[in-house]
């Protein structure tokens, strides 16, 4: 009798001690394994075409390298690093390399703010004004027939929803020339020395057209990191890090590099004239060597191509990546659905959700160049990253080139897709 109590307290302790280690370890998901890509219904020999396709560019001197990562059933089937990411100093690209991904940030930050939607703490047809006051009674940009400036009053207010899916009205100041770009480029909108301080500044400027008329790039995203820090009380880059980053070990991304890390960190490409490449001036006031204090949830942070593959499977994966939940799935289905007014469109074939592109209709040129359901985004160093549901599939793309381009990913796309030999066995929600 003694014997048998001595052994079953032994056996409860390793109880206790399994379920401890399990809740630790559940704080953050393990690596995503590898596979054959047969084991997932994918062509090895297809997938094989993705090297001499990037490398091509290369050395065409489109870009000086790639980093290419593709994922199927939540095992990855190919990842490999071409080319170099310091010329200068010999320096190869490696499958470690900190890029920056600009606005690939900006789904981290529409995660954000789903993440306090869920919690309550936001609303997504709430006024923006309801948690930024310096939105209050914003007038839109209109002109008399004579082309003097008539300031108009908004026929409704700018929502949280609308700065999701580029509907707000705000514009960016950087891609075209209207009398209100000009304004934000007097104004240094994107040169502000912090979130406030744009917000503030934005609150004097007039919106480019009334709210939900109209799908049109904006600072959106970073009026979004500034609500993310009113409604939470943390700051942009501890929001992330404790809720994002931490959760699935996206141990690489940051809204800069860190010293110790720095050798990891690749140069940035622009076309040199004359059919190669120089090194280039970093986008706006971003040089992410020390730690800004505009946080720009719209373009500013740095990661890798692993830590940037974890966020896609949990999106994927409708919210959770191993033990990790992050949304819930209705919240992902939401966001991965085309959000825009019926009378709003994006691109052809194509709507947008709550922080991506998402694809209506295939290509009529090619089934193959875009799947129904796909959604994704891109950032201005010509790094892109797409999910398709239905095929279980995500891609991330890398290079480092400025402005951005679509060279590789579409060096690459249609070959990823034609490397699917069968169907996913078990198929997400079309979207």
């Amino acid at each position: 009798m003694k014997r048998h109590r001595i052994s079953y307290l032994q056996r409860l302790m390793v109880l206790v001690l399994v379920v401890a280690i399990g809740f630790v370890t559940g704080c953050v998901s393990g690596e995503m394994p590898y596979a054959k890509p047969e084991a997932v219904g994918m062509s090895t020999a297809k997938l094989g075409e993705i090297v001499p396709a990037a490398q091509k560019l290369i050395d065409d001197e489109k870009i000086a390298g790639a980093i290419t990562m593709v994922a199927r059933k939540g095992k990855i089937v190919h990842f490999e690093a071409l080319g170099m990411r310091d010329i200068a100093a010999g320096k190869p690209m490696t499958k470690d390399t900190i890029v920056r991904m600009y606005s690939m940030s900006k789904p981290v930050t529409s995660v954000a703010v789903m993440m306090l939607v869920e919690k309550g703490q936001v609303r997504l047809d709430d006024p923006v004004a309801k948690y930024i006051p310096e939105f209050k009674g914003l007038k839109v940009y209109g002109e008399t027939s004579a082309g003097e400036a008539e300031y108009q009053t908004q026929e409704r207010e700018m929502t949280v929803r609308d700065l999701l899916r580029h509907s707000s009205g705000l514009t960016y100041g950087l891609f075209s020339n209207t009398p209100v770009d000009q304004m934000y480029r007097e104004s240094k909108i994107m040169g502000s020395k912090n979130l406030s301080e744009m917000v503030e500044n934005l609150g004097e400027i007039p919106l480019l057209y009334q709210p939900g008329t109209k799908w049109h790039y904006s600072v959106s995203v970073d009026v979004l990191g500034y609500l993310v820090e009113v409604v939470s009380g943390e700051k942009l880059d501890e929001f992330f890090e404790k809720n994002i980053f931490k959760p699935l070990d996206m141990k690489d991304s940051a809204f800069y590099v860190t010293q110790g890390k720095r050798n990891r960190f690749s140069a940035c490409y622009h076309p040199d004239g004359e059919g190669g490449l120089k090194v280039g001036k970093e986008v706006a006031s971003y040089q992410f060597l020390e730690p800004p204090t505009f946080l720009s949830g719209g373009g500013g942070l740095v990661s890798t191509a692993r830590d940037y593959m974890r966020f896609c499977q949990m999106l994927l994966n409708e919210g959770e990546l191993g033990s990790v939940r992050i949304l819930k799935p209705e919240t992902v289905e939401m966001m991965t659905q085309n959000q825009l007014p019926a009378d709003v469109s994006f691109r052809p074939g194509q709507g947008f959700g709550l922080g991506f592109f998402v694809q209506l209709k295939e290509d009529p040129r090619d089934k193959n160049l875009a799947h129904v359901g796909e959604y994704g985004w891109a950032g201005a160093a010509s790094t892109q990253f797409w999910i398709s549901p239905k095929d279980e599939l995500i891609v991330v793309a890398i290079a480092q080139r400025l402005p951005g381009t679509k060279i590789l990913k579409n060096a690459i796309k249609t070959v990823i897709y034609e490397s699917i030999m069968e169907e996913a066995t078990v198929l997400a929600p079309t979207k």
